[in-house]
């Protein structure tokens, strides 16, 4: 068994887009490969076959492998909840909310689930790919740090870093980070990867051979811009700053960014559409006039993010959208928005308050402490189209009995439960079902109230040939029979 670990000198340098990338290629070399990230920081989460919870993108990582997810792939998620706390997912369920001190007092203890992980995936494996997180550049995380070159040096892994030059400084960034680390975590670093270079390739030649002699590191290679990877998942919110505003469509669909918005490529399918327009609203901007739909996203803490939507104003700019005829659709955390009250009895994800909702459809959540994680199938009851998703959330929302005229059901699962809330005039929906629209036929049906017409795509069609057109890429630009070299080295 071998591994190796791709680690990068900031985040965003496309560390998650080239594991993917890797497995694949391995994978279609015949290998039986594994992804693997000790420890991840993100809102965007998926649910795996045996009902645990791990980061979005050690999900595509799996698809990439051709393997169902598994939380071993990803053993420690923290999800923040606040600027000081997140909740900490340990082997797929949730463990504790913590803050600074509580990873202070149970490092080792993380340390000891991601190392059980790791070894229970090698046992299945010709080949680990492991993700680091961040950049093992800051040095003042370094102390009981799992997720870099603490998690490397205790598994015994050797390391590529990976720069990103299309952000600047990637000579300095790579150089800098063999500067500032300590020389025995240096030492893990075999190689290193420049990454999104867009241009004549040549033109890098002398500053990749002064990396080179600068650091004593082999290069394994200069991955261009690859326009295949804006077709699959991403994981940091930072994506969506890079909307494409200035595409036109047939339609406009807004979604206002709420500040602990989760789960947000749900909206991918749409964002590849050419009859639409998405709008990702920032914080600060009103909600476009001409929207054909507002679509209210998920968050990990929907009071919080229900009042952060009023601070903007956004509750205004909704209700002027449904008095002009317009439609709304809230998935998860915005479907409990739409409700009439929101309630936190046990002070699950702050306070302990009920707040009023924006009253838009006769539903009340109360907030539990127990988790639903489960993949679904289903149709939606009005148009009946097939609908394959997932549920991640805590809380209960029910019908108002004394309005139920008001609203009706919006999906029945394959099981016979019910899910979600239409208004009477089918304007306003909600539901708890994350990946609505991957289902080509449930998309085609949502546009097709607004005079649009779909490509008529299965995402997951779309995300497995982007898969496969970067691992052909990336045969051509990457020296893989080094880094299976470099893997072999592993312990």
């Amino acid at each position: 068994m071998g591994a190796v670990m791709l680690q990068g000198t900031g985040s965003d340098v496309g560390k998650s887009v080239l594991v993917a990338g890797i497995c694949r290629l391995l994978t279609n070399r015949g290998m039986a490969v594994r992804p693997f990230k000790p420890q991840n920081m993100s809102n965007n989460a998926a649910v795996t076959p045996e009902g645990g919870e791990i980061g979005r993108a050690q999900a595509l990582q799996a698809l990439a492998c051709r393997i169902p997810s598994h939380v071993d792939m990803n053993p420690v998620l923290l999800k923040p909840q606040s600027d000081k706390s997140a909740q900490v997912i340990v082997h797929g369920k949730v463990h504790n909310i913590g803050d600074a001190e509580y990873y202070r007092k149970h490092k080792q203890d993380l340390l000891d689930a991601v190392l059980t992980s790791y070894r229970r995936l090698s046992n299945d494996a010709d080949i680990v790919i492991v993700e680091g997180a961040g950049s093992p550049a800051e040095i003042n995380l370094r102390a009981g740090d799992i997720a870099n070159m603490g998690f490397a040096c205790a598994a015994k892994i050797p390391v590529i870093l990976i720069g990103d030059i299309d952000r600047g400084g990637v000579i300095a960034s790579i150089v800098g980070t063999q500067t500032v680390i300590d020389s025995a975590d240096a030492a893990m670093i075999k190689g290193f990867l420049i990454n999104k270079f867009r241009g004549d390739v040549s033109l890098f030649d002398d500053g990749y051979a002064a990396i080179e002699q600068a650091t004593g590191w082999k290069g394994l290679g200069v991955v261009p811009w690859l326009s295949m990877v804006h077709k699959l998942p991403a994981e940091d919110a930072v994506v969506l700053q890079k909307s494409d505003e200035a595409k036109e469509g047939v339609i406009e669909i807004a979604v206002p960014m709420l500040s602990r918005i989760s789960n947000f490529d749900d909206f991918d399918p749409l964002r590849l559409e050419p009859k639409v327009r998405l709008h990702m609203v920032p914080p600060g901007e009103v909600i476009p006039v001409n929207a054909s739909l507002i679509i209210i996203p998920g968050t990990k803490a929907t009071i919080a993010d229900l009042k952060f939507l009023r601070a903007q104003g956004w509750d205004i700019d909704i209700a002027a959208h449904v008095r002009r005829g317009g439609h709304v659709l809230g998935i998860c955390g915005g479907y409990q928005m739409l409700g009439d009250s929101i309630s936190d009895p046990q002070a699950i994800e702050g306070a302990a308050e009920t707040v009023a909702g924006l009253g838009l459809l006769p539903v009340a959540t109360a907030l539990t402490a127990a988790k639903t994680l489960t993949n679904i199938s289903g149709k939606s009851i009005a148009d009946d189209q097939h609908i394959d998703g997932y549920e991640i959330h805590v809380g209960e929302t029910r019908l108002n009995l004394a309005k139920c005229e008001m609203a009706h059901p919006m999906i029945r699962f394959l099981d016979g439960r019910l899910d979600g809330a239409v208004s009477s005039d089918g304007r306003i929906s909600g539901c708890y079902v994350h990946g609505l629209f991957n289902n080509a036929a449930q998309r085609q049906s949502w546009l097709a109230r607004f005079g649009a017409v779909s490509n008529e795509k299965e995402q997951s069609v779309v995300v497995d040939e982007a898969l496969d057109a970067l691992a052909k890429a990336l045969e051509e630009y990457v020296d893989i029979d080094e880094l299976l070299a470099i893997a072999g080295d592993a312990a």
